[in-house]
């Protein structure tokens, strides 16, 4: 997976940390004398970590259900990194080079493929002095919203899975908190009857 940028990650970021979630790339940047900001993708969401003096701490995360969109502003003097999400979530955050954020939204784009159905793509817009990145998320964790009970699709083409190996998918879809407790329930009693 991704290379970490500096992997004494802060207590604050992995008192959060789920016991099995991993950490696939993290940013830190220090500004002046304030306390650092960091940026980490894992294999679950986007993490933003705003550390303060006397142990306080702004902590947001995106689950990658949630993401909707990623964008990246590239100038000649500066970048701006933009994560949309649900629920009118936006970080904004400034204080990245060309190079972290370039390397940022590539990391997010690789922990998004490694969950998703469909491949992630990002939309690149080159100028004279600026370029401008958009990723969007993939359409199969739109369709989770649909009616009570649709799962991310899967190409039809596939034979039918073993119901225990659905079984299996299903709870780990779960565990990503893509489905919620009433669909999983619903979904896991069905295959059950299956077997």
């Amino acid at each position: 997976m991704g290379a970490i940028e500096n992997p004494e990650l802060p207590k604050s970021v992995i008192r959060h940390l789920e016991p099995d979630e991993e950490v696939l790339f993290a940013i830190k940047k220090k500004i002046s004398l304030e306390k650092p900001k960091w940026l980490l993708v894992t294999d679950r969401r986007i993490i933003y970590l705003d550390e303060k003096v006397l142990g306080r701490y702004d902590l947001k995360a995106i689950p990658y259900q949630k993401l909707e969109q990623v964008t990246v502003k590239l100038g000649v003097m500066s970048s701006e990194f933009i994560i949309e999400g649900e629920e009118n979530i936006t970080l904004k955050l400034g204080w990245m080079n060309k190079k972290e954020a370039r390397k940022a939204i590539s990391a997010i784009k690789d922990a998004l493929n490694a969950i998703a159905v469909e491949p992630v793509s990002i939309d690149v817009k080159k100028k004279l002095t600026n370029e401008t990145w958009v990723l969007k998320k993939p359409k199969e964790f739109v369709t989770r919203t649909a009616p009570a009970g649709t799962l991310i699709h899967h190409p039809s083409t596939k034979k039918e899975e073993d119901p225990l190996e659905q079984l299996k998918k299903l709870k780990e879809l779960y565990d990503m908190g893509v489905i919620s407790p009433e669909e999983y329930e619903e979904k896991r009693k069905k295959l059950l009857e299956q077997i």
